[in-house]
């Protein structure tokens, strides 16, 4: 027999279709492009001159098809490569790419706007609430926000200085990886200490 944390998942499971599906058409009616692309613009929108590869990583195809994707991009003068320092060559979106990402930007914004047009205002901050807790949790470790937030728009995100609840939770475990490995770089700084304490005595025994 199912209970009620059941029906709401299940709820759950059928609202976060509904708007998927709605969104998967929104690149399409938008610009042409396949999810990826779009995603792609929105990244680069907001950090500009990252690699293929890492380009790639944030929204998730492998390097063989992120070279696929950025020269079709770059056949429809969307981005172009610029070569940097070295063999560094990142991926900067041109003024069209910038609109068209833009043009984007709207796009789902409005759709997604439109979900919440049957909740008043106090039902819409709940909902906030919730969503903020919901996305801490699926926060997966170090590289999942870029996957995350691969479509957001980032200004829209945090409004009068309001913290992103992925970006908090990528930070936190920035913190807790570099304590991890303070505490570790202690440990064996410790252990070497010891090891020089015994090495010496054992010379002054000898000596």
């Amino acid at each position: 027999m199912h209970g009620e944390r059941e029906r709401v998942a299940n709820l759950l499971g059928a609202t976060a279709l509904a708007i998927t599906d709605d969104l998967l058409s929104a690149p399409a009616a938008a610009s042409r492009l396949s999810m990826s692309a779009a995603a792609a613009l929105i990244v680069l929108r907001a950090d500009p001159g990252v690699s293929v590869t890492e380009l790639g990583r944030r929204v998730g195809l492998t390097q063989s098809a992120a070279v696929r994707m950025v020269d079709g991009l770059e056949r429809d003068a969307l981005v172009e490569r610029r070569r940097g320092i070295g063999n560094w060559t990142g991926v900067h979106p041109t003024a069209k790419g910038r609109r068209t990402a833009g043009q984007l930007l709207t796009s789902r914004t409005s759709r997604l706007t439109g979900v919440l047009d049957g909740l008043g205002e106090a039902e819409v901050r709940d909902l906030g609430a919730l969503l903020a807790t919901l996305l801490d949790g699926l926060y997966q470790g170090s590289g999942s926000a870029d996957r995350m937030c691969r479509l957001c728009d980032r200004t829209a995100c945090t409004p009068d200085g309001v913290e992103c609840p992925v970006g908090a939770a990528d930070r936190a475990a920035a913190r807790a990886a570099a304590e991890d490995g303070a505490a570790v770089r202690a440990v064996a700084e410790d252990g070497a200490a010891v090891r020089a304490v015994a090495e010496d005595g054992a010379r002054t025994d000898h000596g």
